[in-house]
């Protein structure tokens, strides 16, 4: 159905085209009382002579106007409803009223295709179909010599700089050249508000649901004038959410472009017009991010962007501001975080239906965070999977979802497992168990604690969590780091450092900022395995190597310092860290070799419960006689499962010492007679 405020302002626009369709047909009359050959059936195909003659000795004027047509004018702007879009847009625009009536003339063959034939006429030729520049000056009664006329025609004047009217012909003489009106432009002066099909896929909706942070100070700044904004976030920052908010709260609607996908399209420059002039005809304010990769690779689209003086824009990125981009400085402002509770608010307000009482939706989502858009994502992703089990919702759909909303960039840089083991799972000690319970509780909690607490004030530090495990291999560094990713629901990033290091000056720095820049946009648990090859302990500068080697060791601790996410180090050799590493480090957790009561349950948990046993399994005399790590003791069960198999019988003692023997031969170890002690007689040679 029409909007009644639109049919009204096309009542306006029509009339206004009435007009200029007026002052075509004296001109096609005037054109036609002059014309010596007017039933030439080839007119605008070739000049004859008397042609020629013809314009030697004329000179072409612009007609006079209708001797009512100021009054005429008059009376219909008198009857214009607010609401007229052209009247909006030549406020909006600042156009003059020459500019408006280039715009009607160049505007009307798009509304009445006879316009073509009349413009061909008055071209004198029957190819170019849209007005010159010279026709429409000389139909609005001005002198093609009239500089400031010329002018308003001109790249910077308000008609072509705004995209109103686009010169086609560059090669021709400047008032050969001919006029048209961009189709949107068209489509919204007719009352159509869908954007221009160049924006398709670029424009995105960041606001999510519900009230984040104060975005009274932005609006009073966009309210007052403020044309430009900078908000700087973090990872689960509110920057968009909170700009537009503050857009509406100053009146004006929004944009959002995604300044990823402009990134990837080849004509971004003039998708980057396209949308400033759609802010433009809409009333809005354009609402731009992430601005990172855009303002690294093409700078000129960000000058761009801000180039535009009349349009509130807020720019919404990582990065720190670079003065180079911009002519004209922003105002700066850090994007808030949504806050814990915020993000269960969220959540609710996204999905689909009522959420189960007996899930604590603020619990599951705050080990991640999760920008507005991202927590209502989540949401419609939780309950399409929930659809998909034929169930209700449960805590792990809400997990799913949330880790849907991860980047992929890492998956490139690092391993990524999937946890599948729980706490049971684990056998340690009880005060090693404590500890990563406090880890898991330190990552729950974190944005309470130094975000709403402030417990870590000042130094550039960020949110992150980051601990330590040290232990012999097969302690279940590994394992535990896989555990506490199940518990929160995140998945587990496995990251080698030995492949990491580079021998070249400089290129472990950048191997090693390309993986904390991929982490920033994923919730997960990044594991760095063998963390002693970088994070070892400073030495004395003796040559280039030495000097290098402390440049790398300081540039991770400051890295690592920085970083918001949970990082857990793995290493064999503590005492080869660094002391100021360890300073920085939240927790530090020992992981022991297990005592005979531990490798006990260990020998049970790893032999599982669906492989055939025999009776005469002595897993007592192992956990005994053995002293293997976790690790070895698997590997062993594992051995002896191919063995049985291979067998065709359950796992006995014989292949179990066996195992146990192979297991030796791979550590390097002695084959000791008396270990072995009554099944001395089974080891092979």
């Amino acid at each position: 159905m029409t909007d009644p405020d639109d049919a009204t302002g096309l009542r306006h626009l029509l009339a206004r085209v009435v007009l200029v369709e007026e002052r075509v047909r004296r001109e096609v009359e005037r054109r036609q009382a002059d014309d010596p050959d007017p039933d030439d059936a080839f007119r605008g195909l070739y000049l004859s002579d008397d042609a020629v003659a013809r314009l030697l000795v004329t000179r072409r004027s612009p007609g006079p106007p209708a001797p009512d047509a100021a009054e005429r004018l008059a009376a219909v702007e008198a009857e214009a409803p607010a609401s007229s879009r052209l009247l909006r847009l030549t406020r909006d625009f600042g156009l003059t009223p020459l500019d408006v009536e280039i715009l009607l003339i160049t505007l009307i063959p798009d509304l009445d295709e006879r316009f073509e034939s009349f413009y061909g006429y008055l071209n004198d030729d029957v190819t170019r179909r849209r007005p010159s520049i010279g026709l429409a000056l000389a139909l609005c009664g001005v002198s093609p010599a009239d500089a400031g006329a010329r002018a308003r025609l001109n790249a910077h004047a308000p008609l072509r700089a705004h995209r109103l009217v686009t010169v086609e012909d560059p090669e021709r003489p400047f008032l050969t050249r001919a006029l048209r009106v961009p189709d949107r432009v068209t489509s919204h002066l007719l009352g159509d508000d869908a954007p221009d099909p160049r924006l398709t896929g670029l424009l995105t909706d960041w606001a999510g649901a519900g009230a984040v942070g104060d975005p009274a100070p932005l609006a009073r700044a966009f309210a007052s004038g403020v044309g430009l904004a900078y908000l700087r976030e973090e990872q689960g920052g509110a920057g968009a959410a909170l700009a537009l908010q503050a857009l509406a709260a100053a009146g004006y609607g929004a944009l959002c472009l995604d300044l990823d996908a402009l990134a990837r399209d080849p004509h971004h420059h003039d998708v980057v017009d396209a949308a400033i002039r759609e802010a433009r005809l809409t009333h809005a304010g354009l609402v731009c991010a992430p601005l990172d990769v855009v303002a690294r690779e093409h700078t000129a689209v960000v000058r761009n962007l801000t180039a535009a003086l009349d349009l509130p824009i807020a720019l919404v990125g990582r990065l720190p501001w670079d003065a180079s981009w911009s002519a004209r400085p922003p105002l700066h402002l850090v994007a808030p975080r949504v806050a814990p509770g915020g993000r269960a608010d969220l959540w609710h307000h996204a999905y689909p239906g009522p959420a189960p009482v007996d899930v604590d939706i603020e619990a599951a989502l705050a080990p991640f965070l999760l920008t507005p858009a991202q927590v209502a994502a989540a949401a419609h992703a939780a309950a399409q999977q929930s659809v998909l089990d034929t169930g209700p919702l449960t805590l792990a759909h809400i997990r799913h979802g949330a880790r849907a909303q991860n980047a992929a960039g890492l998956d490139r840089l690092a391993r990524r497992i999937t946890p599948e083991v729980g706490w049971d799972d684990l056998v340690l000690p009880r005060g090693t168990k404590d500890r990563l319970r406090e880890l898991t509780a330190r990552a729950r909690h974190r944005d309470r604690v130094l975000g709403d607490w402030s417990m870590r004030p000042g130094g550039g530090r960020g949110r992150g969590v980051a601990a330590l495990f040290a232990g012999d291999s097969g302690t279940g560094k590994t394992m535990s780091a896989e555990v506490i990713a199940a518990d929160l629901g995140l998945d587990l990033y496995t990251v080698d450092l030995a492949t990491v290091v580079d021998k070249y000056v400089g290129e472990t720095e950048k191997n090693l900022e390309r993986i904390f820049s991929e982490a920033a946009g994923v919730n997960g648990v990044l594991l760095f395995d063998e963390a002693d090859a970088i994070f070892g302990k400073r030495s004395e500068v003796k040559d280039a190597h030495d000097r290098y080697a402390n440049v790398e060791s300081a540039y991770l601790l400051q890295r690592m310092e920085s970083f918001d996410g949970l990082a857990i180090l793995a290493t064999n050799l503590r005492a080869n860290l660094d002391d100021a590493f360890t300073r920085r480090l939240d927790l530090v957790v020992d992981f022991p070799m297990p005592d005979e009561h531990d490798r006990r349950h260990l020998w049970d948990r790893c032999l599982g419960g669906t492989l055939p046993r025999a009776a005469d399994l002595d897993l007592d005399f192992c956990a005994k006689s053995f002293e293997l790590a976790g690790g070895n003791i698997r590997a062993i069960a594992v051995t002896a499962a191919y063995f049985a198999a291979d067998a065709g019988t359950p796992v006995t003692m014989p292949h179990l010492i066996h195992a146990i023997q192979r297991e030796y031969q791979k550590l390097g170890r002695l084959t000791l007679p008396h270990e072995f002690g009554p099944y001395v007689e089974l080891l092979t040679a």
